[in-house]
């Protein structure tokens, strides 16, 4: 396949008249090489379990940390390194929210550390710049990339089974991020924090995700005290996702989704047969295996095809559509899940071009 406010206290300035005037501090838009050089510091490097490396913040001078919880699941001994290569062991953790992939941690520094700002991650649209800094695969410290926000992806609602309270939406970017970049901050172009980067979609190419920084806020403003052999105990996820791959009873709830005929909007009919053409093979291809009982090989199938079709869209909303659905497919535990998911993805694109009138295996109109 989780935080306290920062400082957020506006000085009231009072004019000779003796009525207090309203904040006037401007937002200023900043370079990347402007909120590298201003808060490097804020960032650390986290280690677990001695072989697990990933990337955290600092919420708050006394030790706060935000970080995946993936990044730390499991782990007893935890460390953080400053930017500096001061070290801290974590001494508790201070908060987790695991359907949103999130934690706190909270190490005891020997000086007021310097925090990050959190940002409204609510006000990020498809678009908008972003900075992300990380230590990918561990070795490349503080590397620093640039990108754009794609879309902003509601992956489920609270009404769904699964979601956590509140629902989850996800920031799909672009600015490259890899394995031990996990848990970084990326940042809006006024230097504050908008999300956690969480995830990378393998078969795409810049195809990203981040968690928003919103989600962060809760857990800061009620930080709790969890032991650390306590989280590492409620926190063993390899055990948990081996055993729900190997449950042959897995349930699985079908999500197709309902699309309006204008999510073809910009394609042509010979184009939307192509795509329908193309999801009719897949399905040729990946159903049989499927019943045969190699339902990973399946999974691999449909996800091939979602992902040149994403890639490669002929219009934007098939390629939005087959976004969902593979950002869906990465939420899920099981192989049989993913793969439904995908189906899922694959249905909702039939039935709209049923539709406009596309059938698949029909013979393709002539200009």
């Amino acid at each position: 396949m989780s935080r306290r406010y920062l400082r957020l206290l506006p000085v009231l300035v009072m004019v000779s008249c003796g009525t207090p005037a309203k904040e006037t501090t401007p937002r200023v838009r900043m370079t990347p090489k402007d909120i590298v050089q201003k808060y490097t510091d804020g960032i650390v490097r986290i280690e677990a379990s001695g072989d697990k490396v990933g990337t955290g913040f600092i919420l708050d001078p006394s030790g706060l940390i935000a970080t995946n919880l993936h990044v730390v699941a499991g782990s007893r001994d935890i460390k953080v390194k400053l930017h500096d290569g001061t070290p801290y062991e974590v001494t508790h953790i201070a908060g987790i929210d695991p359907g949103r992939d999130l934690a706190l941690l909270k190490i005891q520094p020997t000086k007021p550390l310097e925090p990050l700002r959190l940002g409204d991650s609510d006000q990020m649209t498809a678009g908008d710049q972003v900075i992300a800094i990380g230590n990918p695969l561990g070795v490349f410290d503080y590397s620093v990339s640039s990108g754009l926000v794609s879309q902003v992806r509601a992956v489920c609602t609270p009404a769904e089974e699964k979601c956590p309270p509140g629902g989850l939406t996800l920031l799909q970017i672009s600015a490259p991020i890899s394995q031990g970049s996990s848990g970084g901050p990326l940042f809006n172009q006024f230097g504050e924090v908008v999300g956690v980067t969480t995830l990378i979609v393998a078969q795409g190419q810049a195809i990203n995700f981040a968690v928003p920084g919103n989600y962060l806020k809760p857990l800061v403003a009620r930080p709790t005290a969890i032991p650390m052999d306590q989280f590492a105990a409620e926190t063993t996820l390899d055990g948990e996702t081996a055993a729900a791959e190997e449950e042959p009873d897995v349930r699985i709830v079908r999500k197709v989704p309902e699309h309006s005929v204008k999510v073809l909007d910009g394609c042509s009919d010979e184009q939307i047969s192509e795509v329908v053409d193309a999801i009719a093979s897949a399905i040729d291809v990946g159903a049989p295996l499927y019943n045969r009982g190699d339902i990973e090989a399946c999974f691999r199938i449909y996800e091939g095809t979602s992902t040149k079709l994403e890639r490669d869209p002929p219009c934007p909303g098939i390629g939005k559509a087959f976004g969902d659905g593979l950002l869906r497919a990465s939420t899920l535990a099981t192989y049989k899940e993913k793969a439904w998911a995908l189906r899922d993805t694959f249905d909702g694109l039939i039935e709209v071009a049923l539709r406009r009138g596309i059938k698949p295996g029909q013979e393709k109109k002539k200009n």
